[in-house]
């Protein structure tokens, strides 16, 4: 892929002598370009085929391709050329190391998107390849949580995953940025008995949902957020509770169908918004109506009654 300069030149005649000293003078200076001389008249067949009919002449190549040529003793011009081609090359080689580096950085990223990743052909639910179909039927045998990354969808990761993890085949497991490795090794892992103690359990939807009805004294979940409520029952018991001054959290049950399906059956609630004070139900919009008309709806939301 380095710059290679040859010289077409002739013992008979002078002037290829004194550039051959600024060749050897500049193959000091650029150790990463190749210089070669040709006798031209000992090669006619090549001295033809790249129409040399005087020396000295200088041809330039890159890739095995011809990009350049200099007819002539010309010292300065040679020095020119060849300056320019080489700092073209270290360019081109740093904005190569810099893909590189964006990739890796692009990896790490993926490969730390969740406690436990998996790099598989489709998607758990499409697994695209038997190996990547056994693998989620064991996670989700073991009741692991995960998530994954399809590498059809993106040539650039499945090709510099196999060299960044230096692991040559998918699909790949990672848990807590760190290679497990592929089928064979999980399935060795669950024959242990070890597979349950590396990877992350998944949550259970109650265990979650207590977790969430707790996060802050008063939990309204609704559709949309406080911001910007996106039904008018959520707009109404917004406008209420901001009215009374108290502090409280809000959960989007639009951005998440496991939580907005469970929570009506957990709280035995079947519409939203759905009020929690000190993770106890206390209703919807009519009750918060009913409870603002007698004057409780204060001190419920402030844990007095």
């Amino acid at each position: 892929r380095s710059l290679v300069v040859v010289h077409f030149w002739a013992p008979w005649a002078p002037q290829c002598a004194q550039m051959n000293e600024v060749m050897a003078a500049l193959a000091k200076e650029h150790m990463q370009v190749t210089f070669v001389k040709l006798e031209a008249e000992a090669v006619p067949e090549v001295s033809e085929k790249y129409g040399i009919s005087s020396v000295p002449t200088f041809l330039f190549f890159k890739n095995s391709q011809k990009v350049d040529r200099l007819d002539g003793a010309h010292a300065p011009e040679l020095t020119k050329k060849v300056q320019r081609y080489v700092s073209s090359s270290s360019v081109s080689a740093a904005s190569n190391d810099s893909a590189k580096e964006d990739l890796n950085v692009r990896l790490k990223k993926l490969i730390n998107a969740a406690p436990c990743m998996l790099f598989m052909k489709g998607s758990p639910k499409e697994p695209r390849c038997g190996f990547s179909k056994q693998m989620v039927e064991i996670l989700n045998k073991h009741g692991i949580s995960f998530s994954s990354f399809d590498i059809f969808s993106d040539e650039e990761v499945r090709q510099g995953l196999k060299t960044y993890s230096n692991w040559p085949t998918y699909p790949q497991l990672y848990v807590a940025g760190e290679l497990i490795g592929g089928l064979d090794i999980i399935k060795e892992l669950e024959a242990s008995g070890e597979l349950d103690t590396v990877c992350p359990k998944a949550q259970k939807l109650e265990d979650r949902l207590k977790i969430l009805i707790n996060k802050a004294p008063v939990m309204l979940f609704m559709k949309g957020s406080k911001q910007m409520a996106k039904c008018g029952f959520s707009k109404q018991i917004i406008e209420i509770i901001n009215s009374t001054g108290v502090d409280y959290e809000t959960f989007d049950i639009l951005e998440d169908e496991e939580v907005r399906q469970g929570l009506k059956t957990y709280s035995n609630w079947p519409t939203y918004p759905q009020l929690y004070v000190k993770g106890e139900l206390v209703g919807g919009l009519d009750i918060v109506k009913e409870l603002r008309e007698s004057g409780e709806l204060l001190p419920i939301l402030k844990g007095e009654n």
